[in-house]
């Protein structure tokens, strides 16, 4: 199972991948495995502030239905557009073509309370 160094993770299985001020947010290749075939993503619109730790969406599988959980606060200022008609693409490419949303971070000492890919994986 696939893990990048370069992202920080949330224990509720989304990922976060921090550029400048700026992070890109999925959920993990994990989560995917677990929810199966992907039908519908739910995702707040750009404007809308989220917080560390709360449900920002939610996630529509054939076996369930799963609620996201932000892994840093911030405002939204991207929603990944392309899961509308093709949410077949968090399966597919959870860490790129499968992101989320993108959110302009509060805190950027909210880091500190993800963890690596290492602990991560142990978690697990």
């Amino acid at each position: 199972m696939e893990f990048p160094s370069n992202i920080k993770y949330h224990a509720k299985h989304t990922w976060a991948k921090v550029e400048g001020d700026v992070a890109t947010i999925g959920i993990t290749n994990y989560a995917q495995g677990q929810l199966g075939e992907i039908l519908y993503v739910d995702l707040p619109d750009a404007g809308k502030k989220i917080k560390q730790g709360e449900v920002f969406g939610s996630v529509e599988s054939a076996k369930v239905v799963s609620d996201l959980y932000a892994p840093l606060s911030g405002e939204v200022i991207e929603v990944n557009g392309e899961l509308e008609d093709s949410p077949e693409l968090v399966n597919e490419s959870p860490y790129d073509k499968g992101w989320m949303i993108k959110v302009k971070i509060d805190d950027m000492g909210e880091l500190d309370n993800l963890m690596d890919n290492t602990a991560y994986e142990k978690s697990l």
